[in-house]
């Protein structure tokens, strides 16, 4: 007998074949006693693809990568400036740009009859605003390139920002301002990064019903005109194409477009939180979120592989300390993970979330302190510290198994000023972590007595009052007025 041409004695040696090695069963019989006498080879080194890099004479910085496994052309160009700079009497501002960028269409097209263009072809294009940019990407099949690079390029130089799409953008962001205290995990993550970077902070502050009402169609006009210019953006496409026809073809599209005022580039630093005990009174939950905040560092920080590693170690994974520990062993968390945060141009925020019945409250504020005293006792051990690095390096072909993905990170680098080759040193970097490194990393940034504590949840349901723990200042998170009619 065959399957799929395959004899069934064949096909019994292949099916042993895999139990053995699922069982750890070697060729000569033996079976291993313990799952760490499985050997596994070495990783296989796979360096990512590099994407061309043109600078055209305006100052617009393009990154071309082929792929040819498909027939599709994906792109997404990045322009400098986002929330961080809103004005505080308009935030929100940059959210309302965002949507309505595309929904609002532009000179040739409203957005609805863009959607009808753009489905009839199954293509997309797609716009938003983050804190240091606003963004625009497309998606599309390659016999339809021209028309969706036409379009994109409209919508970077003419959009029309119709004030029925910015209307509706407002109303769907004065709906998440009602309804952002309606769960814990929300206003935990608000409000301790408030506290990590100090609630003016660009990187903290939220919108309210005023400061959206305050935006108008005409402040989103002013704002495309003073940061849309090629010199701010950085634009990446990936796809079925030739990379010397590409850029002539965009060489055509936007060389002729003349510079603008170039968006300085951000370097921000941040203060360290008050520490002490903070608290939101939620009497309408059963479990309380717990976060305990400080802050963390840049990513071209020298000690950022390290961390990356501790991270893992300690909170950022099933095999973790935290989860291990603090979850499995003791009972006291539904989730919990802690790691120093790392970004681009500002410091990251060193976070340990948990979340844990009210009853526990305590309990788990002792056990989370507990895990960072464990840090100078019981520091990482070799199996541990191998245990982390090998997670990261064996899922890390996974965070970048497309070109689309690649060319999505190099558009960071270039966009922040990294080098090219910042992920290729990547891997280098996470092998060279030592034990010593761990312990380094975290007496150099884990301080318990330099965190800012946050609770939401029903203090009558704790096992003890958090005053246990020091002074106690309540947050009002109430949330001041309401949208105009």
């Amino acid at each position: 007998m065959k399957f799929c041409g395959v004899t069934s004695l064949a096909f019994g040696r292949i099916i042993t074949a895999l139990v053995c090695l699922t069982l750890g069963v070697t060729r000569s019989g033996a079976q291993a006693v313990d799952w760490k006498q499985i050997k596994s080879s070495p990783l296989r080194s796979v360096p990512p693809p590099t994407p061309k890099r043109v600078v055209l004479k305006n100052g617009m910085v393009l990154l071309l990568l082929e792929d040819h496994e498909l027939p599709l052309i994906r792109g997404r160009a990045g322009v400098r400036g986002g929330t961080r700079d809103e004005p505080a009497d308009k935030l929100g501002m940059l959210s309302i740009y965002g949507e309505s960028w595309r929904t609002g269409g532009a000179k040739s097209r409203t957005g609805d009859e863009l959607d009808d263009f753009l489905d009839a072809r199954a293509a997309t294009i797609e716009t938003w605003g983050s804190f240091d940019a606003t963004t625009v990407s497309w998606d599309c099949l390659k016999e339809n390139f021209e028309d969706v690079l036409e379009i994109t390029t409209e919508l970077l130089k003419q959009p029309e920002f119709r004030e029925d799409k910015v209307s509706l953008a407002k109303t769907q962001l004065h709906t998440g301002i009602a309804r952002r205290n309606d769960e814990s995990f929300g206003i935990a993550s608000r409000e301790s990064t408030k506290l990590a970077y100090g609630a003016d902070s660009p990187y903290a502050r939220t919108p309210e019903h005023a400061t959206v009402d305050a935006v108008s169609r005409e402040d989103l006009v002013k704002w495309h005109k003073a940061h849309m210019a090629p010199n701010n953006i950085v634009l990446g496409i990936v796809g079925d194409f030739d990379s010397q026809q590409m850029e002539a073809r965009l060489r055509k599209q936007f060389e002729g477009w003349e510079k603008g005022v170039e968006t300085p580039r951000a370097r921000d630093s941040a203060k360290s939180p008050k520490p002490g005990v903070y608290f939101v009174e939620k009497p309408d939950v059963t479990a309380s979120m717990i976060e305990m905040v400080d802050i963390g560092i840049t990513r071209d920080n020298p000690d950022f592989y390290a961390v990356e590693v501790f991270n893992q170690f300690f909170g950022g994974s099933f095999s973790s300390r935290l989860f291990s520990n603090v979850r499995s062993k003791k009972g006291l968390a539904y989730m919990v993970s802690g790691r120093v945060g790392a970004e681009f141009d500002h410091p990251g925020v060193l976070r340990l979330s948990m979340g844990t019945k009210s009853a526990t409250t305590a309990a788990a504020i002792d056990a989370l302190t507990e895990e960072i005293d464990a840090l100078k006792s019981r520091p990482a051990t070799h199996e541990e510290l191998t245990q982390a690095k090998d997670a990261i390096l064996n899922s890390f072909i996974f965070r970048f198994d497309s070109k689309a993905k690649v060319l999505y990170e190099q558009i960071l680098y270039e966009f922040y000023g990294y080098p090219a080759d910042f992920l290729d040193r990547y891997r280098a970097g996470i092998q060279s972590v030592t034990e010593q490194d761990l312990a380094r990393v975290a007496e150099k940034y884990l301080h318990k007595d330099k965190l800012a504590i946050l609770v939401v949840g029903k203090a009558a349901d704790f096992e003890r009052p958090l005053k246990s723990f020091g002074p106690v200042t309540q947050l009002d998170i109430s949330i001041p007025g309401a949208p105009t009619k």
